[in-house]
Parts: structure tokens; C-alpha cells; sequence
């Protein structure tokens, strides 16, 4: 479960105070679904950001009873010097997992053959959105965040 408790959050833009939340309370339960639809520049990557728990509420509480995913294309904790393959594998350590499985996991989705044993940083941006949806996937979380859509470059 994921729960916002009069939550608020808003930012100085240099001129006035953009308001992203006003005491925003809401839960989102296992099993189901959450959609954000609003113009650009209205603050819904704060809020996934806030759900990641990589932003803090300026007032009220965020509770969380289960894994939460970082939001797709976070490339946070890979290191662009890095092989995918020791990338991946970091990764897998960082989250208690199996370093193998998850290196055989994303090696097969992403589908880029021999550049997964190349420096993340020489891959294009498909490639990189692969690696990261690779990733995201392998880690088994209980929520995913998914920021402005599945991009058309997530999947082989």
C-alpha cells in the first residue's frame, strides 16, 4: 500500500509559489492502478518522484507497506563507466538478489547483444531506456512508476 496523508508540495519559481499539492490524501492499494493526467508542467514527475521517496513533501506524510520501484528511465545508481552486465549485476547485490538471474535477465530483454558488455555511457538512448525497463522489471517491485508513458524504445 502507498498512502499520501495531506501531503503538500510546491515550489518558488523565482516569482510566485507553484503549488504541485495542497493537502492531497490518497491510497493506492495493491492490485491496483493509479493514472496522473494533467497538463505538462503541472507537477506529475514530482509526484512520482515523491512515491519513489527521491523528493520530500513540504507538509504530511507518504506511507509505504511494499516495494516501490524507482520511476522508469531513473538511471540512479548506474554508472555510466560501467558494462551493463557490471551494472546489472551491482544492482542485483544493492537489492539482496541473485547477480547472476538478474544479469541473465536483462541481458535477454534488452537485446543488444554484444553492447550489454559495453560502458553504459557509449549506449544510445534506446539502449539505455532498455536497459533501465530491463532492470525495473528484474527488480520485482510491488508498485511500478512509470513516468510520461512506456517509451517506444522500452522493449526489443
Amino acid at each position: 500500500m502507498l498512502e499520501f496523508n495531506n501531503v503538500s508540495k510546491s515550489f518558488w519559481t523565482g516569482q510566485s509559489r507553484k503549488v504541485i499539492l495542497d493537502r492531497a490524501t490518497f491510497r493506492v492499494e495493491l492490485g491496483n492502478s493509479l493514472g496522473i493526467l494533467a497538463a505538462n508542467g503541472t507537477g506529475k514527475t514530482t509526484i512520482i518522484n515523491m512515491m519513489a521517496g527521491l523528493e520530500k513533501p513540504d507538509e504530511g506524510e507518504i506511507r509505504k507497506s511494499c516495494r516501490i520501484s524507482f520511476p522508469l528511465g531513473f538511471m540512479g545508481g548506474v554508472v555510466p563507466k560501467h558494462t551493463g552486465n557490471e551494472n546489472a549485476r551491482f544492482i542485483a547485490r544493492l537489492y539482496g538478489l541473485d547477480p547472476d538471474y538478474i544479469e541473465a535477465f536483462c541481458r535477454w530483454l534488452t537485446g543488444i547483444g554484444e553492447y550489454f558488455d559495453m560502458p553504459v555511457g557509449t549506449y544510445s538512448q534506446g539502449m539505455k531506456s532498455r536497459f533501465t525497463f530491463a532492470l525495473l522489471l528484474a527488480l520485482e517491485f510491488d508498485i511500478y512508476l512509470i513516468d510520461e508513458g512506456m517509451p517506444s524504445t522500452a522493449l526489443p
